[in-house]
């Protein structure tokens, strides 16, 4: 995969992207990421990337000149490759765990990272995209394109050692993982349940999916109405109620 990011600050990313799983990603040659500073294409002799608005109203927005000739030389440097270009902004779509899906098919990826007020609305017209982190404002967007680009990395092939630990990720299934545990299996008297010290496949396998939809049921329950459940998961989510009200009932009787 090819990766740009367009931003202001390219400093912000040198530890991010020479560490971790995304350090080793780029070492192996699994993605290729370049960062530009969008001011180098400025046409202004004090490279100036910002401007008032028409019309008046409080703070600078981008102008369009220095975001088009940026992507334009990474047009001509990569004429070969189809490029999604995704402009980082509070009104996108959300960025999920789908989003990151949908990215990691692409063969090259373009992030455009904002500052100051806005966009010049005609920066739009130059994107196939427009995303957001979350429903809150950030001082820009190169915190929320590290975060899409870590997330994205991470699923292709070969960037995690265990290629099995992306699929089963939190919200990769459309429900939150199970819980894991690791030895020793008694800390201070907390414990591994048993039965994941039994060495039982089909009851482990039987046990993570029950935790993986009580945690759903219990912290995210609107990700239950999003998905397709079988009759299985139908089964436990029912057994899971009857214990939830069993043992508020029995909180209540101890008070």
């Amino acid at each position: 995969m090819k990766i740009d990011v367009l931003t202001l600050f390219p400093r912000m990313f040198d530890g991010v992207l020479t560490e971790s799983i995304l350090g080793k990603a780029v070492q192996r040659e699994l993605v290729d990421i370049d960062v530009h500073n969008f001011r180098d294409f400025s046409d202004n002799k004090h490279q100036q990337v910002d401007d008032y608005p028409y019309g008046g109203g409080a703070g600078m927005l981008l102008k369009v000149q220095p975001i088009d000739d940026a992507l334009m030389s990474i047009a001509e440097s990569h004429p070969e490759t189809k490029k999604r270009v995704v402009l980082l902004d509070p009104a996108g779509v959300p960025f999920t765990q789908q989003v990151a899906e949908e990215f990691a098919e692409e063969e090259h990826l373009v992030f455009i990272c904002g500052h100051y007020e806005g966009y010049d609305e005609r920066i739009r017209s130059l994107v196939t995209d427009e995303v957001s982190l979350g429903d809150y404002v950030l001082t820009g967007g190169e915190l929320g394109a590290m975060v899409m680009i870590d997330a994205t990395v991470r699923l292709l092939p070969e960037v995690l050692g265990n290629e099995a630990s992306a699929v089963a990720d939190s919200h990769s299934t459309g429900l939150l993982e199970h819980p894991h545990y690791t030895r020793p299996a008694d800390y201070k008297g907390m414990k591994v349940p048993e039965v994941l010290v039994g060495g039982h496949h089909k009851l482990i396998d039987e046990w993570r999916l029950k935790e993986s939809l009580r945690r759903t049921y219990e912290r995210r329950p609107e990700m239950l109405e999003k998905i397709e459940l079988t009759e299985q998961m139908k089964k436990i989510l029912a057994e899971i109620e009857r214990e939830t009200v069993d043992e508020t009932e029995n909180n209540s009787e101890n008070m």
